[in-house]
């Protein structure tokens, strides 16, 4: 799911920058407050976890960016919506800078779509599914963490295509067929990783915990 450096126009990455950086302002804030400091060593550890499986990418055809395990949805059920914007934004940081992995002119391109969008949607889709009551939590973990991937998917489609990269359907045709597949793959992730995480140091990590 990084876009690499010289394939977005100038105005998608420079607005996709602008956003990114308003809502992790917002996350900083809002972290400040709520945030208790016991979970910033955990959310240490929840940050090298994703680095690690982010780190396993393939190149894919036809849409010029690569697909890989995201995480967001991981972070976003256990820490909430605002941390996980941090601790996805370390992840993908580091990436670019130390190992160029998504470029530095795409950095706020690719923290819009995966420290914030993920997580986002991760966050609004289980949200609904646990409003309806005869759906069981490890399902909505598993759905939300799905959709995190597969929308996420679109989004990438509709920026190259505003880039003039290639035209989206081409992009969402190639970028929605392999994520369905890792979306299933994040999602079993997900759904094994949360009850080891809710048993150990994580269950004290944050009150807006999504799963308490």
């Amino acid at each position: 799911m990084h876009i690499p450096d010289g394939v977005l126009d100038p105005k998608v990455w420079a607005s996709s920058a602008v956003v990114a950086a308003a809502v992790l302002a917002k996350s900083v804030q809002h972290s400040k407050h709520r945030l208790e400091y016991r979970a910033v060593p955990v959310m240490g550890v929840m940050s090298a976890f994703i680095f690690a499986s982010q780190m396993i990418n393939f190149p894919i055809l036809g849409a010029a960016t690569s697909g890989h395990l995201i995480g967001g949805a991981l972070a976003a059920l256990l820490f909430g919506f605002w941390p996980s914007t941090l601790i996805m934004s370390t992840v993908i940081a580091i990436q670019a800078i130390v190992f160029q992995d998504g470029g530095i002119t795409a950095l706020g391109t690719n923290l819009l779509n995966m420290a914030i969008i993920a997580p986002g949607v991760a966050a609004l889709s289980f949200r609904l599914l646990r409003s309806l009551s005869l759906i069981p939590r490890s399902v909505a973990v598993f759905v939300s963490a799905w959709l995190s991937v597969t929308v996420l998917s679109l989004v990438a489609a509709i920026e190259l295509a505003l880039s003039g990269v290639v035209p989206f359907g081409t992009a969402a045709k190639a970028l929605l067929f392999w994520h369905t597949f890792i979306g299933i793959g994040e999602a079993t992730i997900t759904v094994v990783v949360i009850p080891y995480a809710l048993r150990s140091s994580f269950q004290f990590a944050n009150k807006e915990s999504m799963l308490q």
